[in-house]
């Protein structure tokens, strides 16, 4: 089958509306790939038009203070990629005078740049040949070709990756990347995919073999970790103290309640004499509990209300005022939120 022209021909028949298509600027082109990694388009969209409305261009992201953009990425998760995106703008500007790199070798280079990144802004605001290999066009081509091999393997990564480049349209290789990705996203969807209207039906191994539903296939997991944490709610009158998070660990850069890492799961009576030990002349009181799902971690923190009132001193006090002021991790600002009666 002539895969690359089928391709090409069906994205012909259907229009995809998304704001950074047609767009030739690297800047915009970068900030939608950074936007859209492990996020829905749905969710996406919103995030990248409130990016570039605060930062539009490469310098005003650069110039800003990182506390702003986590505030304006708040909610979107995988802070490690906007904390990127302020190093590779400040790199852009005082070693490429504020113009994007245009050689693939370059872009690779770029903090938070992986292949897949580096080939969309090559291919789409350069038109240089590289081929997108994102989970769409895994998905299509280890259906299409009937490639078991798991695609996050040494051995799947190469060979989907010598595929992917096979079938490049090297003339028209922008056109053939979105072309392949938005099939991906309308036909070759991972559940329910719409085979009737697919042009390689004939051909596309899985379709044949009758082996949809397996492919593509990954290798197993990491085992995921749980930790414990107890979440210190130091209350003065205006609002409750917070800190930001500097060591390399989760919620990096992000700010947060004081909290104390146990070492297993533990009582909530054992808890309670935890923080009644430390601070032995203050009342103590159990809030609730919560829960966050991580990549590879599942995380639970217990919330106690310390009653220190204005004994504790903080230069960052969080007030239902103040409190759009910082960017959380999602479990801290679901508590944060509660307790204070934002609306």
């Amino acid at each position: 089958m002539n895969f690359t022209e089928h391709i090409l021909q069906w994205h012909k028949t259907i229009d995809r509306n998304l704001p950074w298509k047609e767009s030739r600027d690297p800047y915009t082109i970068w900030v939608s790939e950074i936007v859209l990694q492990q996020t829905r388009v749905a969710q996406g969209t919103k995030y990248f038009h409130r990016l570039l409305e605060k930062f539009p261009t490469v310098e005003t992201l650069a110039l800003a203070h990182e506390d702003e953009l986590m505030r304006q990425w708040k909610g979107l998760g995988y802070y490690s990629r906007a904390r990127n995106m302020h190093k590779t703008a400040k790199i852009i500007v005082d070693t490429y005078a504020g113009q994007f790199p245009k050689s693939y070798k370059e872009i690779l280079s770029l903090p938070g740049i992986g292949p897949y990144t580096a080939a969309a802004i090559a291919s789409f605001a350069y038109d240089l040949p590289y081929a997108v290999l994102d989970g769409n066009v895994f998905r299509v081509l280890s259906r299409a070709y009937g490639i078991f091999t798991p695609i996050n393997s040494t051995a799947g990564k190469k060979e989907f990756s010598q595929l992917a480049e096979e079938l490049l349209s090297r003339d028209h290789s922008a056109d053939y990347n979105q072309a392949i990705m938005d099939f991906g996203a309308l036909c070759c969807k991972p559940k329910n995919p719409d085979c009737e209207q697919c042009p390689m039906i004939t051909d596309c191994s899985a379709y044949n073999n009758n082996c949809i539903d397996q492919l593509p296939q990954k290798e197993k997991k990491l085992k995921r970790r749980s930790r414990h944490f107890i979440g210190l709610v130091l209350a003065k009158k205006e609002g409750v103290v917070v800190e930001k998070r500097t060591e390399k660990d989760i919620w990096q850069g992000l700010y947060a309640i004081p909290m104390v890492e146990l070492k297993s799961k533990s009582s909530t009576d054992t808890m309670s004499e935890m923080v009644a030990s430390m601070f032995p002349d203050q009342e103590i009181a159990h809030v609730i509990a919560k829960d966050q799902k991580l990549t590879h971690q599942d995380v639970h923190i217990d919330f106690y209300k310390v009653g220190l009132n204005d004994h504790v001193e903080s230069e960052i006090i969080v007030s239902t005022e103040t409190y759009d002021d910082y960017a959380y991790p999602r479990v801290i600002d679901e508590f944060i939120k509660d307790y204070l009666r934002v609306s």
